[in-house]
């Protein structure tokens, strides 16, 4: 029997937001909207070392990052926030910067002018900005700087440091239900309440709709899961995704993408960070590039070309395809920076290093170059294959140099500026 239509493929339609501009200079990054979706991180430096930090900034730019976060959480650093951005202009490094501010960010926007417009955007926490009667004040001292510089917001709840008094009032409420809900229910009505009435507040202070963003962090997935979901029903604000204290290594992997994939697929989520505690001395810019593989293996958008290889079995005991894999992957990525204006549409291409006959040959030609490694006991030739079909056979000791010569010539003859179309 038949099915009545085609088997449906893809994600569901994004969700329709407001959209909200980042700005610095000539660069805008559009959040929201119909826009495709951002990715971001943020630095782990000593904000008040204005050279590390311009430094940290520029690799993660380069990385991918789109948008890059810094803490602002002293005099010393908010002094450094336009030294940081001189530097970056400098370097021709363009990405804009967001101000993550807790506690004292009202002192900091006011007594620092600098600092508030050298940033392209604030992020303000509603449960760490105060207490009692000073939390509306300096709250409103915030957004009024905002509106003073056109500056856009993102309102980030977090149930690390939710606001108290909101708790305790939901929990009041809670308690006088005929069937009060569970502690989890409270918690996550807390945090998207806390989310929506400080957006609500930040407009009647005078912020326009299309400058704010929220984001609820919590660090299970399925609780990121139900309450993104929730807060993507009750408003048209584009949100920030990202699972808070996601954790090291493939356990912080895993659970990023495990949360933000299902959101992503129902169509919810305008930008994303992956929040990776690096190992110690570790590369900080490998949560740009779990960013970019989330979206990219999703569908959703292509930052670099993508190299497709087998696990290996008992027929590849040789590690000539793993090295040979890695070896292209990172000659890829090394090159994208340079390859993105000379090259338009290289984020497209694939590339396949399979490692035996198995699947080889035909993993090859479903990709638009790929080289098929000779595995335990066959022959020692390695044919290669240019748009499905076989070119040459590579053998002997150069073969990775031999084949990255082949994906350079590709590149430049597919994509280059001056070919044919």
């Amino acid at each position: 029997m038949q099915p009545a239509s085609p088997i449906p493929s893809g994600p569901l339609p994004r969700r329709l937001t407001r959209q909200v501009s980042i700005r610095h200079g000539e660069r805008e990054v559009l959040v929201g909207g119909g826009a495709p979706v951002v990715v971001q991180s943020m630095t782990n430096t000593d904000t008040a070392d204005a050279i590390g930090t311009a430094i940290q900034v520029k690799a993660l730019a380069r990385a991918g990052s789109e948008v890059v976060r810094i803490t602002v959480n002293t005099p010393e650093a908010a002094a450094a926030v336009p030294v940081i951005r001189e530097q970056l202009d400098k370097m021709g490094v363009d990405v804009p910067l967001v101000g993550d501010f807790h506690y004292n960010g009202h002192q900091l926007l006011t007594q620092y002018p600098d600092c508030a417009e050298a940033l392209s955007k604030y992020r303000i926490n509603p449960g760490n900005v105060g207490q009692g009667a000073k939390r509306d004040t300096q709250f409103a001292q915030m957004i009024e700087v905002a509106n003073r510089y056109g500056k856009p917001v993102r309102i980030g709840v977090n149930w690390g440091s939710l606001d108290q008094a909101l708790l305790a009032r939901i929990m009041d409420e809670n308690a006088q239900r005929a069937q009060p809900w569970s502690a989890q229910a409270v918690m996550y009505e807390a945090l998207i309440t806390s989310a929506l009435e400080n957006a609500r507040r930040a407009e009647e202070l005078g912020m326009p709709g299309n400058r704010i963003a929220l984001s609820c962090k919590v660090s299970g997935v399925q609780d990121l899961i139900a309450v993104y979901r929730e807060l993507a029903r009750r408003c048209d604000y584009p949100l920030h995704l990202g699972l808070t204290e996601a954790g090291m290594g493939s356990k912080g992997i895993v659970a990023s993408t495990a949360a933000m994939g299902v959101l992503l697929q129902e169509g919810i989520g305008d930008t994303i960070r992956v929040s990776l505690t690096p190992e110690p001395g570790g590369d900080r810019t490998r949560e740009v590039i779990v960013a970019q593989e989330i979206l990219q293996t999703m569908g959703l958008r292509k930052f670099t070309p993508m190299v497709i290889a087998c696990p290996g079995c008992g027929r590849t005991t040789s590690t000539v395809f793993q090295e040979l894999a890695d070896q292209i992957q990172t000659f890829l990525r090394e090159k994208m920076p340079s390859w993105k204006g000379s090259y338009p549409g290289v984020e497209e291409m694939n590339v396949a290093v399979m490692g035996c006959i198995v699947n080889g040959p035909g993993e090859s030609k479903h990709a638009n170059i790929g080289i098929s490694l000779p595995g335990t006991g066959e022959s020692p030739a390695a044919p290669v294959f240019v748009d499905g079909q076989k070119t040459v056979t590579l053998r002997g000791e150069r073969i990775a140099e031999e084949f990255q010569a082949i994906v350079l010539d590709y590149v430049k003859t597919r994509y280059g500026r001056n070919q044919e179309r």
